[in-house]
């Protein structure tokens, strides 16, 4: 009797002629191979192992998380809630979270079937478009960016479609340009305001013309709104699903990252009309599970309490915006005003230098890290990210350095 063996791995394939590459070579997926590192990450493996650096770096506020938020979570160990929830979240957390938007955005959701608790917004962001994009669909996007959005569209199978945003025009998106890259594969419009990095909002009009766009052309919209509290100034922001038309074609993301002081609890949400969030749904179970259980407890008590935090917070990083943002002007560094989020994206060539010599020689020489543009697309290129959540001390301590720099380079 004849035995029945394994066939080898590359047996009905067609054999490359020639040696071939190392198993850890061929075993990455192309649409893996094809995602670069993230552009920031090298800066900060170079801060690990120094001292006395200035970080304008990571985009993390420098607040700790409140402290009743903190024994919100402490009690929810104490009474034993360490199992799973429901695949969407605690129920309560869901309730809080549809009442929140209601009384800012006036946008209603059912929190039993269109509210999805997430392990932080960039999960909220992977699952929407996994969920949504197949091979070959265009998703439009602005730029400069979040530097996860265009990895995100790739690993969902999708195409990113960059609609440049410059300083002359202090970042606004252009809705017309907007327009003018929709094509037959078109499937959505990817939206990141407050954006990281710019600082850049969306004006009312700017956002009105964009939900007519979307309208018009049947596009689904994900809207990643982490920054939202973060609005200084006269702007006020408004949820993108809240305008007519946009809330069954919208994918509103959020999370308690920036405004809370959350970051290390890895919570966010995601909203959508219920057939889309049914689908969204599956990968997240079967991915994920549920959000940590002590997480959600302790986010449902920042919605419930958290509001005065929220704002002391918010008038310390206004304080801090108008700090770098003069400072680095009158250093000759040209930089508009951002009126959401807490960064400021410089322009830099006027020292001589590219954005990626000009933070690596910063780093080095002054020992203050600042992020290149271009590692949120090509329209940043001539700028750096400089993260003002930290203090108005460390702000001006390395606002002297940076003075420093320039003055040398220009010497």
């Amino acid at each position: 009797m004849a035995t029945e063996t394994n066939p080898p791995l590359t047996q009905g394939r067609r054999q490359p002629t020639g040696a071939r590459a190392p198993l850890a070579e061929r075993a990455l997926a192309e649409r893996v191979r094809s995602v670069p590192p993230s552009g920031i990450r090298r800066f900060f493996d170079i801060l690990a192992t120094m001292d006395d650096v200035i970080s304008l770096g990571v985009g993390e506020p420098d607040f700790d998380t409140p402290a009743n938020i903190v024994e919100a979570g402490i009690a929810s160990l104490r009474r034993g809630r360490t199992h799973y929830t429901s695949n969407y979240g605690t129920l309560e957390l869901r309730r809080a979270l549809a009442g929140h938007l209601e009384r800012r955005y006036d946008v209603g959701y059912d929190p039993q079937g269109e509210i999805l608790i997430t392990v932080g917004a960039s999960e909220a962001v992977d699952l929407a478009l996994r969920a949504t994009c197949d091979p070959g669909d265009e998703v439009i996007l602005h730029e400069p960016s979040y530097v996860a959005y265009v990895p995100a569209i790739r690993f969902a199978g999708g195409t990113a479609v960059h609609v440049s945003t410059i300083l002359a025009d202090d970042f606004a998106l252009d809705p017309a340009a907007v327009e003018r890259a929709i094509t037959p594969r078109t499937k959505a419009l990817f939206l990141g305001y407050p954006c990281n990095p710019t600082g850049a909002v969306l004006s009312d009009a700017i956002q009105d013309q964009l939900a007519e766009i979307a309208v018009r052309h049947d596009l689904l919209v994900y809207s990643d709104e982490i920054y939202d509290r973060l609005a200084f100034g006269s702007y006020r922001h408004r949820a993108m699903s809240s305008l007519p038309g946009m809330r069954e074609r919208t994918i509103l993301m959020g999370g308690f990252s920036k405004a809370y002081a959350m970051t290390g609890w890895r919570v966010g949400w995601l909203c959508a009309p219920a057939g889309i969030l049914e689908g969204i749904v599956k990968i997240h179970q079967y991915g994920i599970m549920s959000a940590p259980t002590t997480a959600q407890d302790a986010a449902v008590e920042a919605l419930a309490n958290g509001e005065a935090d929220v704002e002391r917070m918010l008038a310390a990083y206004d304080r801090r915006r108008r700090l770098i943002v003069e400072g680095l002007n009158a250093i000759g560094l040209p930089t508009f005003e951002p009126r959401g989020a807490f960064y400021a994206f410089p322009k830099v060539t006027s020292t001589g230098l590219d954005a990626e010599t000009f933070a690596e020689r910063l780093l080095h020489e002054e020992h203050v890290a600042v992020v290149p543009g271009g590692a949120f697309g090509p329209s940043g290129e001539d700028h750096v990210r400089a993260c003002y959540a930290t203090s108005e001390e460390q702000i001006r301590d390395a606002l002297g350095r940076i003075g420093r720099f320039v003055d040398r380079q220009r010497a």
